[in-house]
Order: C-alpha cells, then structure tokens, then sequence
C-alpha cells in the first residue's frame, strides 16, 4: 500500500537552499498524511471541526443561481471612472479601425474570448446608447462605470447575463465572495454590492463569484413585484426549523444580512480558517430566533455602511487646501506631541497626535486610526487601495467625501466585526449558538 508524507520549507530563499543542499529524502523530517474526503488533500490539514462546519449549507447552494463575477478581458478599455469618460471612449473606440483602435488603446492581440473587432460589432449592434451604460462595483468602496450588452464575447468579454442581468432593475443585493483563499491570509473575501461586480472586485488573486439576493423576470428587470428570492427552498426550511417555526416571519434581506454578519464574525473567520481557505464559506443556522435576530440586524448595518448608504460617526477631516492631486498616498502614524517643537504646524515633518492618510506633499486625512488604514477586505487595504488607483487623479469634492466615508465606515466596521462576537458569545459562544454542543 502507497504512503503519503509531507514536508515543506519556510523561510529566506538562501536558507531554502542551504536546507535543500543539506537534506535527501532519507534525512528529511516526514510528516505521514492520510488524505481524506472530500478534498483528498496531499498536505497536513485538521479535521477536528469539520464535523460541526461540514453540515452547515455552502453559500452557492443557499443562493442556487449565481456565477463568477464579471470578466471584461480589457479593464482599462471597459470600466471608466465616470459615466463621460466611459461614454467617450466608447464613441471613439467604436468609430475607428480595428488596427487602429489596437494601437490607441494598447490592447494587444486578440484571444479566443475577446476580439477588438468583435468588441466594435457589440457597440455598434447595441446603439451605443447611454442606457447600456452602468455602474459596476470595482474595488471596495470604488463604484465606476462600464457599457453593458449583455453579449458575451463582445465590449465585455464575460458580462454573465444570467446573473449580472438581474442587478440591473435596482433594488437588488449581491455578496461578491470567493471559492478559496491563499490559507496564509485569512478570509476576509465578501462584500455587498447593489450593482454589478467583477471576478475580481473583492481580491484580485482569487476568482470572485457573485450571488444575487433577487432574480427578476426575463424581458422586464423593473417588475420588482414580481421578483422572487435567489434563496434555496431546503435551506429556507432549515432556516425556519432551526429559528422555531412559531418565530415570526423573516424576509429574504434578513436572511441575507444574517449571512453577510456570520462570514464578518471575526472567530468564525479565525476557528474555520482552513476549511474557508479551500471551498465555498458555510452557513450555519442560528440555534435561536433571538441569535438570528439579532445578527441580521448588524448585518443590515454592515450592509449599509458597505454600500455607503450610510457614514460612520468617526469622519477625518481634510483641512488643508491644495490641488486635491493625489501624487503619492503614504500613512504617517501618531508621534507624541507633549515637549516637540512645532507642536500644531500642517507640515509633512511635524508631529502628530492622529494617524495622517497623505495624497501629496501638503494635503491629508485625518484622524485616521492605524487599524482602520491596515482593515483589509479580500486582497486589498482598500484604504490605501482606492486612493493609489487614482493616482495622478485631482479628486472633487464628492470624492473627498467619499473617501472620509470609507474612512469612517471602516471604522465602524470594525466595531460591528467586535459586536458580532460579543452577541454569538451571549448566545453560548461557537458552535453552541448555532445547535451544536
């Protein structure tokens, strides 16, 4: 019979091949593994939970019809910071050759998926008109524009209609998250979204899929009356047996913001860390109504501050006039202020009490806590992210104010994250508050 055994390095590259020149297969410390169902993984890996978590109901099957985000092929063509640069690269792009519009828009070769020509035929069959125009959730907290047919292999390479086309109506959600994460980075991989989202809107190194809350009718996206629930009928039941069937009734969005709270919960996060890293995120059922209550609520806040629907209390200021050109984003952290001189001066040298969030040599954000400058979200600091891709960008006053609000949502954030805990604590703690003893 085959016997299977594990062994890895970790470390600088040089003490890699140091160990590598030292080491044979007979001197090497072995680690024996049996791999097991349902992976049949060829490295170390702890079952111990698995018999609580593997129960519980993955996120593709509680919302049935879903698919990976968007893919364009050709982002810098496609996806535009506002509606006119969209549109103008569109008239532009559609009216000339194809050689040319390669060469104008550095496009490089075409690919089986994605043909510059085809992209034209798209525009043109399509109008353009401005109504295919729409917003697409890019980054984190970063809404910016793209032309929407629907065709595949067109403008966009993989618009995923079937999914994508039911967030066009308004009115909908969808949970952008992954199928597997880097196990070293933790799982920090959802957000909400209220318009369409890309494969990569959440972190760029893992596929993204996206898992609408509503699918509307085919042919007429605005029958909001007609609407019905991506949610399965088998985990709806499971749902209302594990709440109590005497609870009161609950909608699709507190289901929804139920499960957006749980996969925020910073010890679910932490105590399922290897299962997130290799499948789906898992759903568990709440032991209580009070627990599914209670959850749902912070999840609709969650919600809320992560559509920008709503500003944290904790808002920087942005105090000194400029340019308002981002050159280079950099964190200053506090320095003590008590006995320094320059106590009180706006200059990139002096001391400060508050953490700084800088865009140039003379204009900042703050206060801006540590924590919330480092708070990742999939792939992505996305305080620093969503200022660093607008580099060489002057921002406008609707940007400066957006940015305080990531800022500020952020930080609360965190503290929902912390109240999450707190509540499933109250609750008995994991996984007692989810039945499980």
């Amino acid at each position: 019979m085959s016997r299977i055994r594990h062994a890895d390095l970790y470390g600088p590259r040089e003490g890699k091949y140091a160990a590598l020149e030292r080491l044979d297969v007979a001197t090497t410390e072995w680690t024996e593994i049996e791999p097991q169902t349902p992976w049949y993984l060829f490295k170390p890996f702890d079952l111990s939970l698995w018999g609580e978590y593997g129960e519980w109901w993955k996120v593709n099957e509680v919302f049935p019809v879903n698919s990976v985000g968007i893919v364009t092929a050709r982002d810098r063509l496609t996806i535009h910071f506002t509606r006119d640069e969209l549109w103008q690269t569109v008239t532009d792009f559609v009216a000339l050759e194809p050689e040319q519009a390669r060469r104008k828009y550095q496009l490089g070769r075409d690919v089986q998926d994605w043909k510059v020509a085809d992209a034209q035929k798209d525009l043109r069959d399509s109008g353009p008109v401005k109504g295919n125009i729409v917003p697409i959730l890019y980054r984190p907290f970063d809404i910016r524009w793209t032309y929407f047919t629907g065709r595949s292999r067109g403008f966009i390479c993989r618009p995923r209609g079937e999914v994508m086309g039911h967030m066009l109506a308004g009115g909908n959600r969808v949970l952008s998250a992954t199928r597997s994460i880097e196990i070293d980075a933790g799982f920090h991989h959802c957000f909400a979204a209220d318009v369409l989202t890309t494969h990569h809107t959440v972190s760029v190194k893992e596929v993204n899929y996206a898992f609408p809350l509503y699918l509307y009718p085919a042919g007429d996206l605005a029958m909001e009356t007609e609407r019905k629930a991506n949610l399965a009928d088998g985990f709806l039941r499971a749902l209302r047996g594990s709440i109590g069937n005497e609870a009161p009734a609950f909608t699709p969005e507190d289901v929804f913001h139920y499960i957006y709270a749980v996969f925020h919960s910073p010890t679910y996060r932490s105590r399922y860390e290897e299962f997130l890293a290799i499948d789906f995120p898992r759903v568990p059922l709440p032991g209580s109504d009070a627990l599914f209550r209670e959850l749902s609520r912070i999840g609709e806040e969650l919600v809320a501050l992560h559509l920008v629907r709503k500003a944290g209390a904790d808002m920087p200021k942005y105090p000194i006039p400029g340019s308002d050109l981002v050159e280079r984003v950099r964190y200053e952290a506090p320095t003590p202020l008590v006995g320094r001189a320059g106590e009180g001066a706006e200059s990139a040298t002096a001391p400060v009490s508050a953490g700084r969030v800088w865009i140039n040599k003379a204009q900042y954000f703050s206060p801006v806590p540590r924590e919330v400058w480092d708070f990742h979200i999939g792939g992505y600091r996305v305080c620093e992210k969503w200022l660093k891709d607008r580099k060489d960008r002057t921002l406008g006053a609707d940007d400066l104010e957006h940015y305080a609000k990531i800022v500020a949502n952020v930080a609360e954030t965190i503290r929902l994250m912390e109240r999450l805990d707190e509540v499933i604590d109250a609750h008995g703690g994991w996984p007692a508050a989810f039945g499980r003893h």
